[in-house]
């Protein structure tokens, strides 16, 4: 056991070393730049040094870079996925190989995902291979509202996935909230105020927070940790699903003009879509709720991200709550029926071009990090694409994974294991270990 163990471990790593960067050009593309543009036939992508140069219809090709001709396939930006907890988390019920959240620390918004970000991940991988290149990762709340600060992490095969450390803090509201306040949306309201004003107390005065009650509900640490979302240079991720919660934090964003709020699963947001849109607030929905799964979900449609799009609301896709640490390529899908649900009586989707910016650029620009990520447009990472089709159809493969110009590996270890064992031989089956 202990050599199949020790196996396996020099084999993950063997996958782990970082390929050497290069520049690429990829040609003759049924071209999606991410942006909510239609695509272009016959479009040209081109990377030099990990970034977009250029992106459209008779782009010139630089003489020696790589060249890759995409024989008229769809080629598009990679799939940013909105809110995952890829990464962090391996075996839901194996405390060991799970990072999301840390009941018995004293610590809370103080906490930063980046260092347990784990590249050899096995969902990392199968993801990868199915086209998401950048991702969301957020901590999970364990004895205070506040989660704690999320990453965004490329899905490379090479130990440096952290793209942004410290890109938002994580917060939950709504029923989850109230429950980690003492039991009451209140008592949550309340503490948002307190741990607040606490926070512009340390910002003011940083040295006499040594002297508050060891009882405070905020830390040293976790006061530092929150200036700058009091200050507006960090976004605050906020889960929320009733429409009268996302009011109330709007009413709040008033009072604080200068947080950078985000909603996250807004289930109920198209009832209050004019007020989100009015107040500036992106949203990184659920896609397709149509339950009631809980009070707060009464009023669940799966045209809830249309009826917000249309609104005026920035709007894109993430997983929460629906095995984030995993399926993130349900984005994909997500995307696909909701431009299925335009052709529904009654019902309100999108249209092709603004799904799959749904999954691309506006859940970065959700993050304000859409000048780097989630597009094809100059200046952005060179994270591209090359599918088998039409990428928002359930059939669809990911041919290659560009991350940063750089070609990916699309092996998993299922594609692997599948090799393996696929054509059955007399005698002995090759050894778990053995490469």
């Amino acid at each position: 056991m202990t050599k199949l163990l020790l196996g396996a471990a020099f084999g993950a790593l063997a996958v782990a070393v970082p390929a050497a960067a290069q520049d690429v050009a990829i040609t003759n593309a049924k071209l999606v730049i991410g942006d909510g543009s239609a695509p272009i036939d016959g479009g040209t992508v081109v990377v030099r040094g990990g970034k977009v140069v250029a992106a459209g219809a008779g782009v010139a090709v630089p003489s020696g870079i790589r060249t890759v001709d995409a024989g008229g396939k769809w080629v598009s930006p990679g799939i940013f996925a909105g809110f995952t907890r890829l990464g962090i988390v391996e075996v839901d019920g194996v405390n060991q190989t799970n990072d999301a959240s840390a009941g018995q620390s004293p610590f809370h918004a103080a906490i930063d995902v980046a260092p347990a970000v784990n590249p050899l991940n096995s969902p990392v991988a199968i993801n990868r291979a199915e086209g998401i290149t950048r991702a969301v990762v957020a901590p999970d709340t364990a004895g205070s509202i506040f989660a704690g600060q999320g990453a965004i992490i490329d899905l490379g095969a090479d130990r440096d996935g952290v793209s942004k450390a410290q890109a938002f803090q994580f917060m939950e509201y709504g029923e989850n909230g109230a429950q980690l306040a003492g039991g009451s949306r209140p008592a949550a309201y309340a503490a948002i105020k307190d741990i607040f004003f606490q926070v512009r107390e340390y910002a003011r005065n940083p040295g006499r927070f040594l002297d508050r009650d060891k009882d405070s509900m905020l830390t040293r640490a976790d006061a530092a940790a929150l200036v700058p979302v009091v200050e507006g240079r960090m976004p605050l991720l906020v889960h929320v699903e009733r429409a009268s919660d996302m009011l109330v934090l709007i009413a709040l964003k008033k009072e604080m003009p200068a947080l950078k709020l985000v909603f996250v699963g807004a289930t109920e947001g198209w009832t209050v879509a004019k007020e989100i849109a009015a107040a500036g607030v992106p949203v990184i929905a659920t896609a397709l709720n149509d339950l009631p799964a809980s009070f707060e979900q009464l009023a669940a449609t799966q045209s809830n991200i249309g009826r917000m799009k249309a609104a005026g609301v920035l709007v894109g896709i993430g997983t929460i709550n629906q095995d984030d640490p995993r399926q993130a390529r349900w984005e994909k899908q997500y995307a696909g029926n909701l431009v299925a649900l335009t052709k529904m009586p009654g019902a309100t989707g999108l249209d092709w071009n603004a799904a799959f910016a749904a999954i691309s650029s506006r859940p970065a620009e959700a993050l304000g990090l859409g000048g780097e990520f989630g597009s094809l447009r100059p200046g952005r990472h060179g994270d591209v694409v090359i599918w088998d089709g039409d990428p928002l159809e359930l059939g669809t493969a990911a041919v290659s994974v560009f991350i940063d110009g750089v070609e990916q590996p699309l092996a998993t270890r299922a594609t692997k294991l599948r090799d393996r064992y696929w054509t059955p031989q007399e005698g002995a089956l090759p050894k778990a270990y053995q490469r």
